[in-house]
């Protein structure tokens, strides 16, 4: 695979410029339109000599119907790597957002309503939040509500203020006064705990006699392994602006745009390869092809982690065309990433 390094500076800035006018005006690019661009002056008979180097090394294509190219996944990968100009955020785009996340007060629920909808505003791509696992989660209260004879739904709140809910059929039938001091034990015992860290102690209880006889122990271990057992790997996953994809006239085929919004639909799709490209600090691009998801190959995803101290908490995104402006896409998420990160970490100093 070609590397930045195997690039002249000419050939580089050739791609760049391509690159750069295909992003804005989404048709391929012609020899003459890159020489009027500038492209350190060269003319359009060496222009067209580079393209097609290029275009033998894999970074661009040639659409049948037209003298112009377009750029390739890979040609765009050594854009985003090794050719992007910096960007830094308008002020105005600094203090939408400032003043959009001053307001959420470090309440993670907050927030996961608030940046998918500015992330699809400012960028008129798909904002995208994802959680962590609900398994690494840190309880601050739970509660059981008696809903009808063994249905009993469950209120979970984390320390980030986010709120989960999920109803549960008991195999037994209990009075609401056995579910409220169900919940309260649990809450005094375990608060500050990862759900993961509670489970392991649930487990280790279920094992002792004591629960065999204690009517209050027994309750609240058969009650939060329930919860557990359906919760522990459950992502919350919010997605604003997939209407933004019908405005992309690249995806507008019939079946390429069903394609998109069934997997907009089927989450854990998003979540799977969010996961697997965010492994380390810092903005991620993945784009088109590199999902090794057929249904993604003509989006790209710029995703970040978001941290609460040290601890990964989840993610943020923006998804689009392969035809993104990277710069300004990898900007905004590297900045709502870390002004959330602080938010909350401030939030449980």
């Amino acid at each position: 695979m070609t590397s930045p390094t195997q690039l002249d500076p000419r050939t580089r800035e050739v791609l760049r410029q391509i690159v750069a006018i295909h992003i804005l005006t989404g048709e391929p690019v012609g020899s003459r339109t890159v020489a009027k661009a500038g492209a350190g002056g060269l003319s359009p008979a060496s222009i067209r000599n580079v393209m097609a180097d290029l275009e033998e090394m894999g970074l661009l294509s040639h659409p049948h119907t037209s003298a112009g190219r377009v750029p390739t996944d890979r040609g765009y990968r050594i854009y985003v790597d090794a050719l992007l100009p910096s960007s830094r955020l308008p002020a105005a785009d600094k203090a939408l957002i400032d003043n959009s996340l001053a307001g959420i007060g470090g309440e993670l629920g907050e927030a996961m309503e608030v940046i998918p909808k500015l992330l699809s505003r400012l960028t008129r791509h798909v904002g995208c939040f994802v959680s962590a696992p609900i398994g690494d989660a840190v309880l601050k209260h739970i509660e059981f509500v008696k809903l009808h004879e063994r249905r009993i739904l469950t209120v979970f709140v984390d320390r980030t203020g986010v709120v989960s809910h999920r109803i549960l059929e008991a195999g037994q039938d209990y009075s609401q006064e056995d579910l409220d001091r169900a919940g309260r034990y649990l809450t005094s015992e375990f608060e500050g705990q990862t759900l993961r860290q509670i489970r392991a102690r649930l487990v280790s209880l279920m094992a002792e006699e004591k629960a065999t006889f204690d009517r209050l122990l027994k309750n609240a271990i058969t009650l939060g392994s329930s919860y557990l057992d359906a919760e522990s790997d459950q992502r919350k996953v919010i997605v604003d602006g997939t209407a933004n994809i019908l405005k992309v006239p690249e995806l507008a085929e019939a079946g390429t745009m069903h394609r998109l919004f069934a997997t907009f639909e089927e989450k854990h799709r998003l979540v799977t390869l969010i996961d697997r490209c965010i492994d380390q600090p810092g903005v991620r691009v993945v784009i088109g092809q590199e999902a090794a998801d057929p249904a993604l190959d003509s989006l790209s995803f710029v995703v970040s982690q978001y941290r609460l101290g040290e601890q990964v908490s989840g993610s943020i995104g923006v998804v689009g065309p392969t035809r993104m402006e990277y710069e300004r896409a990898m900007a905004l998420v590297g900045y709502i990433s870390r002004l959330l990160s602080s938010l909350l970490t401030r939030q449980q100093s």
